[in-house]
């Protein structure tokens, strides 16, 4: 797939919504509302009126301000501005968060590719282990 981050590639707009996964190549923003996972190639903006219940996978992440519910896993970057509100684990090389952000979830940043994913792994490992204890 090829990727350019220059021209947003995709748009909610404000009003909008969108229920189902959502599977995009290349830069998107949404200022909207999504029910369903979001997935591209390149970076993502989440507006400030924007709401998202599931997981978001890009290059890199901008919240300004807006409701996930869901994880992030961005390897370039996540940015959170003063009035985001993430609901779930977030996984990147380099975050920056603004006063007043509310996380509610497991956080790993580290700069270290191998660190990151050994990091990540044993996350992975630790939420599988605790699903099967809830099984039994």
């Amino acid at each position: 797939m090829l990727n350019d981050d220059i021209s947003l590639n995709s748009l909610i707009g404000l009003g909008s919504s969108i229920t189902g996964d959502f599977k995009v190549n290349g830069f998107v923003r949404i200022d909207g509302d999504l029910i369903g996972n979001l997935e591209t190639t390149g970076n993502v903006i989440i507006g400030e009126n924007a709401r998202i219940e599931g997981n978001i996978i890009a290059r890199s992440v901008s919240v300004i301000g807006g409701i996930i519910k869901g994880n992030i896993i961005a390897p370039d970057s996540v940015k959170l501005t003063s009035t985001t509100v993430v609901l779930g684990d977030i996984q990147t090389h380099y975050l920056q968060s603004d006063d007043k952000v509310i996380i509610h979830g497991h956080c790993i940043s580290l700069v270290s590719e191998a660190e990151f994913q050994k990091a990540v792994s044993d996350w992975e490992n630790t939420v599988s282990f605790a699903k099967k204890s809830f099984m039994v």
